[in-house]
This record gives structure tokens, sequence and C-alpha cells, in this order.
């Protein structure tokens, strides 16, 4: 089954607003490859013109040497330094073949190390340049995207601009010089018989034209259905428990089944424009072979029976000529059918450099003040005064929040799903800028700072513990790449996480999985914390830190979070009513706005929102009033304002 947002490109509008993308990829990229470009050039016009030479040669060998109907004369080389026997022209002419095999040989791999350098070194370069876009952009950016198809651009997309930068271009030169080449040898051996052989390329011209603009549309939609059928696959993957434990085996597939059709449908749409294309491009081509066999052959057997050329052609036509001719035909022909490749691979490479581009000229909401200065944190003291936030669909998120948090003091932020609260917090580590209000830290409005700075001060803590593929050290240090081994080991004791390391297979070195599947959920939470403690920021923000673990896990967590948030200025956000009711301040947020604060046992008192929550966790559902019910209810029914966060 494939859902509207499957039928969808969600590059599409990014891709529309590219103009040039392939200029605009030599402009920015070629530039610094140009050495490499130079020498594959080059390289390929000297190859292909020593390639030229054994047939030119021959033609002369047998008008001159065998025939005797010319004298022997080779271009760009004075008469008086040739032979003046037959038996040396021969030999001259046999060491200027092997020549050119040997200097085009020598002159080929130059050109195959030309393209491929400034092939590679342009697809690392757009591949780093895009991933580093890619990873600055706005966490609601995200949230409209799949995965799938971000490492579809990362991947696919960017090795087409490679696969098309070095054998199409490669391809193209070496083709223009072959065409140009022969064309022009043609035309000097005797241009009426050029003219005959070269009357298809303007039907050959126009008909790959046509080609470009049939095809062009078609390898978009190709691009768009292999970045469906990645989020696809990447999603099932990344959910293949779910999807056991649900027994939705067949389900899946046929999902997968459906997103690979459409992937099928869209490439043979391609494939069949492309398979029609080529055999008549050889067609065309075979005319001209045809008619420059039929009609030299004619010419050559009048003249020499008659004295004269046929029809309303004029002079000479000789036997070696007519050999040239019909080699360098044969050699014509498949460059023409090859130039439709050529044309094939640059509309993949259009295609996907306008999706790389897009994916790039995408606008960032967060605009860094390149005269911003770094963040230094006294006190850790952090106001909120009336900040306002929306998404980009116009809907507002929380609106006129403001509180102040003392230097070392712990706020805690509850409320119902949907709430707000980690809205709020992003905001204080510029995953998003506020649309009204400001934040200040130390009485520093925190857009005037370097956003580097703001988040090295910032220590993170989420209820989805994210684990890197690799060691338990490396993930510990993550974030603190140059801290010590001791230091790494006295964070994992302080988050209680250094026992069961030490307990692991290869302890610190022990891998971990992908997404840290061999640990637990508690284990791998208190490594996270460990990670934070390591950083030792000035302030911390706990997100939902323990509310998926059993209460002997969270008890170990708590002991670790009471160590790590001594002396800090912490926020924190929890469902357990339990685990902040010593908080000094707490703020309950419903529907984005402040509607209570105070401390716990003030809050129980008011008998509000806060005291319905706490008396739910308690299990005084029995006692609960029905208009909070019924406000429970709707709110449940709501769909959820924070896409990228569902605990909120």
């Amino acid at each position: 089954m494939v859902t509207p947002a499957d039928e969808d490109d969600p590059f599409e509008d990014q891709r529309e607003n590219v103009e040039n993308p392939m200029r605009r990829l030599f402009s920015e990229y070629g530039r610094d490859n140009t050495f490499a470009f130079v020498i594959g050039l080059l390289s390929s016009v000297v190859a292909r013109l020593l390639d030229l030479m054994p047939p030119v040669l021959l033609t002369l060998a047998v008008d001159s040497i065998f025939l005797g109907e010319r004298d022997f004369s080779i271009w760009l080389i004075p008469d008086a330094w040739l032979p003046t026997t037959k038996l040396g022209e021969l030999y001259l002419s046999t060491g200027l073949i092997a020549f050119a095999f040997f200097g085009g040989a020598a002159f080929h791999w130059t050109r195959n190390w030309g393209w491929n350098s400034f092939a590679q070194n342009i697809q690392h370069a757009v591949r780093t340049d895009t991933y580093d876009k890619m990873q600055r952009l706005n966490m609601d950016f995200f949230a409209d995207k799949q995965t799938g198809e971000m490492m579809s651009i990362l991947s696919n997309d960017v090795n087409r601009l490679e696969r098309f930068l070095n054998d199409g271009m490669n391809s193209a030169f070496r083709l223009g010089v072959m065409v140009i080449g022969i064309a022009a040898i043609l035309l000097y051996w005797n241009w009426q018989l050029a003219i005959v052989t070269l009357l298809v390329v303007p039907l050959i011209g126009y008909f790959t034209y046509r080609f470009i603009q049939t095809i062009q549309p078609k390898y978009a939609d190709v691009r768009s259905s292999v970045g469906r059928v990645n989020s696809r696959l990447e999603n099932n993957l990344g959910g293949i428990q779910v999807i056991k434990t649900s027994n939705t085996e067949s389900f899946e597939s046929d999902r997968v089944e459906d997103v690979s059709q459409d992937y099928f449908d869209a490439n043979w749409d391609a494939i069949g424009t492309r398979i029609k294309f080529f055999p008549a491009l050889r067609v065309m081509a075979g005319v001209g072979f045809v008619l420059t066999f039929v009609v030299g052959g004619v010419w050559v057997h009048t003249y020499q029976t008659t004295g004269s050329a046929p029809l309303f052609f004029s002079g000479a036509l000789t036997p070696g000529e007519f050999v040239g001719f019909i080699l360098f035909t044969q050699r014509f022909i498949w460059p023409m059918a090859q130039f439709g490749q050529i044309i094939n691979m640059y509309q993949r490479a259009y295609a996907s450099s306008a999706r790389i581009f897009g994916l790039m000229d995408e606008p960032s909401r967060i605009e860094e003040d390149p005269n911003a200065d770094e963040l230094v944190v006294d006190d850790g003291e952090v106001v909120y005064d009336d900040v306002t936030f929306g998404y980009d669909d116009g809907e507002t998120i929380v609106e006129d929040i403001s509180f102040d948090v003392d230097g070392g003091e712990t706020l805690a932020l509850v409320g119902p799903t949907g709430a707000g609260k980690s809205t709020v917090l992003k905001l204080l580590m510029r995953m998003y800028d506020v649309d009204e209000g400001s934040i200040e830290i130390d009485g520093t409005d925190i857009r005037d700072v370097t956003i580097p700075s703001l988040r090295q001060a910032i220590g993170y803590v989420s209820q989805d513990t994210f684990m890197f593929y690799g060691t338990v050290e490396e993930n510990i240090r993550y974030g603190t790449f140059d801290a010590a081994q001791e230091d790494v080991v006295e964070a994992a004791k302080a988050a209680e996480a250094h026992d069961f390391i030490q307990n692991l297979p290869d302890g610190y070195d022990t891998e971990i999985g992908e997404r840290g599947v061999k640990l637990s959920g508690g284990q791998r939470q208190r490594l996270s914390i460990a990670r934070a403690i390591l950083k030792d920021p000035e302030i911390l923000v706990l997100d939902e830190a323990t509310s998926d673990v059993d209460t002997e896990t969270e008890m170990l967590i708590q002991r670790s979070l009471d160590r790590l948030t001594e002396d800090r200025t912490t926020f924190s956000i929890a469902h357990r009513l339990s685990t902040i009711k010593d908080a000094d301040q707490i703020i309950v947020l419903e529907d984005g706005r402040v509607v209570e604060r105070g401390g716990h046992d003030d809050l129980l008192a008011e008998d509000g929102l806060y005291a319905h929550l706490w008396g739910v966790q308690a299990g005084e559902i029995d006692e609960l009033p029905e208009e909070f019910i019924e406000r429970a209810s709707r709110r449940a029914s709501r769909t959820p304002v924070e896409p990228e966060s569902d605990d909120d």
C-alpha cells in the first residue's frame, strides 16, 4: 500500500527551484580540479588523434606504396626527410603506426587518470558538502523527510554525478575528437563523398534532441522512486522487531512490493524510451555507412573503367581513399551511436544534480550572526521573556512563555502530551529560533552568540537515547573526543555504568552494535548520562531521561542524575512527577501556555492541572473531576503538534 506521502517527491520543491544545476556543478566544484580536467582533456585529444593515424597511414600505403597512384607524403613531415624507396616508405609507415599505438596507450593512461581524478574529487566534495548542509538544517526539515530519501541523495545521486563526470565526460571529449577529426579527414580527402557520409548527422541530431526532451522528466521520476524505495527499506529494517512481534511480515512485503513496483514502472518507462532510441540511432548511422559504401564503390569502379566520376560527382576517388572512407565511416557510426549514451548519462546526472543543489539551497530558519561572540557562562542564569514559537505551517506551538531560572537551580516542565515541553527546551539549544520574545543566558541573548559555543555549554540527555555503531568508550567520549581514558571511566562510574561495562565481553572496548542494540534501554541511558557528565556542561537538559526503564533501573539512573545536576542549572521534563517533585521550580504547560508554576506542595494545594496529573499517577482516577477527563480526551484525539517528538 502506497500512502499519499509516498507518492510525493519530498524534494520536488527544492529541485524545481534549481537553475542550471550542471553549470553550477562545474562552476562551484570544477575550478578546484582544473589541473585534472586539463590533463584529461588534452590527453583525450592527443590519444584520439593518435588513434586516427593508422587508417590514414594505411590509406597512404595503399595508394602510394602498393598501387603507386600518388606520391608518398605525410602531413607535418618535410618531403626531404622521407625515404626514397618503397621498402623505406613501408618501414616508415610501419614505425609511425607502431608509434601511434604505443603513444596512444600512454595518453589513454593519462586520460583515464585525469578524468578519474576530476570525477572522484568532485564526488567527494559534493557528498561531504551535501552532508554538511543536511546536518545543519532545522529539525522540522527532518520531520518531513524520510531517511531513505536523504540517503538516496548522498549515495545514488552523488554516484551518478561521478559516473557522468568520469565516463560521460571522458566519452564526450573522446567522441568529439573522433567525430570532428574523422569529418575533417574525409572532407580533406574527398569533400563530395564526405557530404554523402555526413548526410545523416542532422537527422541524428534531431532525434537526439527529441530524446532529451522525452527522457528528462522520466529520469526525474526514476530518482524520486529510488528514494521512496530506500525510505521504505530503511524504515522496515529499522522496525524489524515491531514487524516480527506484530506478525506483519506479509503486510510489509506487500508495501515493499508496491514501492518497488513504482520504481519498476518508472524505470521501465525510461528504459522503453532508451531502448527505442539507441537502435534507431544505429540504423541512421548505418544508413550513412551503406550510402558511403555504395557511392564510393561505384565511384572507384566507374573512374577506373571510364576515367570519369559517376552521376554529378567530379574528380577521382582512389582505392586507398575508398578503403580509408570505409574504415573511418565504421568508426564514425559507433561514436554517433554512443553519443546517445552520453546524452542519457547527462540527463541522469542533471536530475541528480538538481536534487543535490535543491537540498543545498534549502533555507535555514536559524541564521548565525557572523559577528557573534562565544558564549561564556558564569552563573548559568536562564531567562525566557515572552517567548512565542510556531512551525512553518503557521500554528503556534508555545505562546508567551516567561520564567527565570537562577544559576544552579532545577526547573521542571510538566504537562500533558503535546503541551510544548520539548519545544521550549529545544528553543534554548537553538534547534529552532523564537518567533517573538527572547531567551537569555547570564543576560546575553542566545541569538547573539555562536551556535557551537551555546550547544557546548548545554548537556542534553534524552528519553530516546541514540548510540552510534562502535565501542562503549567511543559512545561515552562522543562530543568530548579528547577526553582521557581515566576521565571516561570516572564519568561512567558517576553514571552508575562502570560495573555493567566491566561485565561486558570486552569492557569499554565492547562493540555495542547499530543504535546500541546489544545493550538494554537502561544501559544505553546510563551511557548517555556518562556522555553528558564527561562533557561537564554548565546547563543540563533532561528530556524524559527515565520514562522508559524499570523501577530498579530508574533508581540507578536517578542517582546518576542527582550527581549530574549538582551545582548546574538544570531543566527537566518528566511524565513521572515523582522524579521532579524536589525541583526548585515546576512549570505546568497546557496547549503551549504556562498555566501553573510553583513548588510541588504549592501546586498540589492549588488542586489544578498538576494536582490532577499527580492524582492520575497515584491511581486516584475515580476522584478526578469530569472536566479534567474531558479535556484529556480532547487532547488525546488531537494531532501531535510536534512531529519530531512523540513524548510531548
